[in-house]
């Protein structure tokens, strides 16, 4: 059984999964809080990326 390789998010799919303006993604890159990359002048969070600090952020508020 072979696992599938971690899909690449957009910044819209990022705001979508988060709740959270355009803005507030970017702030989150800046301050390398969610790593990212760009491919061309594309960024892209990966999804295992966005998991992390998911979690991350849930066992800091308990």
């Amino acid at each position: 059984m072979t696992t599938a390789p971690p899909q690449a998010l957009t910044v819209p799919e990022v705001m979508e999964k988060l709740r959270i303006s355009r803005s507030k993604v970017y702030d989150l890159f800046r301050a390398r809080e969610l790593p990212s990359f760009t491919v061309g002048r594309c960024r892209r969070v990966a999804e295992t990326a966005l998991t992390a600090y998911m979690q991350h952020r849930t066992e800091e508020n308990n």
